[in-house]
């Protein structure tokens, strides 16, 4: 029996009748005796196999509690999956499925066209109930998976700043290691609740939102999808304790308007992670709510958490990600030695729970992730200072050359994320005749067209107050939204790739 059966079935022992999973728009609510009944339904359809390499399902679920119910099912289970996106064209399924090599896939809204295309790759089809059982078969043939034994528990593809997909293979152990790390050092229980409105088929939402309740015992609040304007009504009618949010989320939150800051004495703490978050909007979250924030820094090779400040708010450092919990942590220079306190250089991480390999395309073959001593580059640049804490300055790849000169985009965005007007920042390179590049950056804000042009004003105004000459964008572009990926994290490299494309001819967003 493995280790997420094995907490399952004690979830259900202590009390079958508790609430687990709830659906914040519905108020659907299921037990974690109907996640047990679903982990019944899926081996009662699975089956075994002799080679359980061969299988590969992927999970395209729309509803968050037949996800929840349906992703500790595959892991109690042994069955490898592959979470995906539900939202998904015909043609992105049929692209992430061959790539994947996907065998099988489990979906609750699928269409006609959707289920032709996907049966087209060789993948059989299946249906799934709302709260995650009552498997159905699109074809005659019985589901054929391992109950045990698999290679991978969850396969999932990170595209990092590049936009091409790497396919990293996540084991039972790895997920479960850092939501148990998660759990203890965020000192849940079975009287937390969570809320969680984030997308599903990312690691964090998985781990931070799903195992770590499994290992907790308390329940979860999870959505479909982030909606603002009914976010803190939801936090209020469930009685939720923590926030798993992004910066993105917590931007949108700290401007509404008339937010119920009573809320701030039952919920604990807003943990942010995704990407860095800028003190401006932290300092503006924690005003309008009352409810401080939690930093963290991870990323998928890790199943997640790799840092995380402290809990008790005195003990958190403003602008840090925190220190590491359950995994090493180094800082590198050029050489590939380790950093002196306080010096930028390459973000490093070592652990049971980092990656050692990536899947090719199609799972034939693999590449190693990590280096021969173990250690795994994040691509993340930072510094650590004397007490192990972490800040994070950027990514090797981001960073501006202009004449020779580095110029870090987190550096330009803080200071335009500082001015309440602006929802959200992205600095990046455009080519420059002589010098190589030049930073310009992008803005997004709810201001009227009529008003923006005197917004871009002051925000260069700013930039010469805050930033050496080199530093300050050539241009700043102001605009109603900004590309971002599915969690809400700001898609830099579309941007970078718009400058490139437009070579010396200035950029419209």
């Amino acid at each position: 029996m493995g280790r997420v059966q094995q907490l399952l079935s004690s979830r259900v022992k202590a009390d079958a009748g508790r609430v687990a999973f709830i659906e914040g728009q519905t108020g659907t609510a299921i037990t974690w005796g109907d996640v047990a009944a679903s982990s019944a339904d899926w081996l009662e359809h699975v089956g075994t196999t002799s080679d359980p390499r061969s299988r590969l399902v992927g999970l395209a679920l729309c509803s968050p509690t037949a996800f929840c119910s349906s992703y500790v099912a595959a892991l109690a289970n042994g069955t490898p999956i592959a979470p995906l996106d539900p939202r998904s064209t015909v043609d992105e399924l049929v692209e992430r499925a061959s790539v994947l090599a996907l065998t099988d896939v489990v979906g609750d809204r699928l269409d006609a066209a959707q289920v032709a295309a996907l049966t087209d790759t060789g993948a059989r089809v299946w249906t799934v109930g709302r709260d995650g059982t009552r498997l159905v078969a699109n074809s005659a043939e019985r589901w054929a998976l391992a109950a045990e034994g698999a290679d991978s528990c969850v396969v999932l593809t990170t595209s990092g700043s590049t936009g091409r997909p790497k396919l990293v293979p996540l084991h039972e152990d790895q997920l479960l290691g850092v939501a148990v790390h998660i759990a203890s050092h965020h000192r849940l229980d079975r009287r937390d609740r969570g809320y969680c409105p984030l997308p599903l088929f990312h690691i964090n939402a998985q781990v931070v939102g799903v195992l770590s309740t499994l290992v907790s015992g308390g329940s979860l609040v999870v959505e479909e999808r982030f909606a603002k304007e009914r976010f803190w009504g939801v936090a209020g009618e469930f009685g939720v304790t923590w926030l798993n949010l992004v910066p993105a989320i917590l931007a949108i939150l700290a401007s509404l308007p008339g937010t119920n800051r009573s809320l701030g004495r039952s919920i604990r703490f807003a943990r942010s992670a995704s990407s860095p978050l800028s003190d401006a909007v932290r300092e503006r979250f924690e005003s309008a709510s009352g409810i401080g924030v939690l930093e963290t820094y991870g990323m998928t090779e890790a199943a997640s958490q790799i840092t995380a400040n402290p809990l008790r708010p005195e003990d958190r450092r403003a602008g840090s990600v925190g220190l590491p919990v359950g995994i090493e942590v180094r800082v590198v220079d050029e050489a590939g030695s380790a950093a002196p306190a306080d010096a930028t250089g390459v973000v490093q991480i070592r652990g049971a729970a980092v990656v050692d390999r990536y899947f090719a395309a199609g799972r034939i073959g693999a590449t190693s992730a990590r280096g021969t001593d173990g250690w795994l580059s994040t691509g993340d640049l930072g510094r650590m200072d004397t007490d192990g804490f972490l800040y994070l300055v950027g990514r090797t790849d981001d960073v501006i050359n202009r004449g020779g000169e580095k110029v870090y985009p987190r550096e330009i965005e803080e200071v335009l994320l500082r001015d309440a007007r602006v929802s959200a920042a992205v600095a990046t390179a455009r080519p420059h005749p002589s010098l190589g590049a030049q930073p310009v950056a992008f803005v997004s804000t709810s201001l009227p067209a009529n008003e923006r042009d005197r917004l871009a004003t002051e925000l260069r105004q700013s930039c010469e107050i805050a930033l050496s000459r080199y530093k300050r964008p050539a241009e700043i572009f102001v605009t109603d939204s900004l590309p971002v990926g599915a969690t809400g994290k700001v898609a830099r490299h579309r941007l970078t790739q718009l400058c490139k494309l437009s070579e010396l001819s200035p950029v419209k967003p």
